[in-house]
């Protein structure tokens, strides 16, 4: 066996599934392709086993009679079950989590975010909190979706519609602001 399939435990993100909806099983497969830690919303889970993946951690109350895995952990009465995953991976000491959701918006996890580098995919694009001074080579015509709740100015992007920005040419593009956390996201 190859070194690169030894996995340290926490070393790679969790993957929190708090709602797949119609996620591609290809992007599913990548984000378990070194054996994260699971854990799913119980409204996902029946879902989720359905798909033969093994599930490490319920979030929220399971109905009586549901067919648990073995070894499996349950984080009972969630609040919104985004905040009881979150907390419960910080706890734990995860450094990272990929979530799932049909929600691409942060609103609920920027407190989180001192703690825990987060990365949040719905069923068409993937977004994450970046910091002021951020630069990442992008080829031209690639389309970044930023979520505008600051002033901020950018290298080599030119907006097309609210929220929608095109990279301009190959190359860096730079980010500036003033608030803790920019919000960027990439069409999957």
């Amino acid at each position: 066996m190859s070194s690169h399939h030894i996995i340290r435990e926490k070393q790679e993100p969790a993957l929190y599934i708090h709602e797949l909806g119609n996620f591609n099983e290809e992007y599913l497969g990548q984000l378990l392709e070194w054996s994260p830690t699971v854990l799913v919303a119980a409204s996902e889970y029946e879902k989720v086993i359905s798909l033969e993946l093994k599930v490490d951690v319920v979030v929220g109350n399971l109905p009586m009679g549901a067919v648990l895995q073995e070894d499996i952990r349950i984080i009972p009465k969630p609040n919104v079950g985004l905040e009881d995953a979150m907390e419960f991976l910080i706890k734990e000491k995860y450094p990272a989590v990929n979530v799932i959701s049909s929600i691409d918006s942060f609103d609920d996890l920027t407190c989180y975010l001192p703690d825990i580098n987060l990365v949040l995919f719905t069923e068409r694009s993937k977004h994450y909190p970046i910091k002021n001074g951020f630069s990442v080579w992008k080829p031209a015509g690639t389309v970044l979706l930023i979520d505008v709740i600051a002033y901020f100015e950018a290298d080599n992007l030119m907006q097309q519609e609210m929220g929608e920005f095109v990279v301009v040419e190959d190359g860096l593009v730079s980010f500036r602001f003033q608030v803790p956390y920019l919000f960027i996201g990439e069409l999957l």
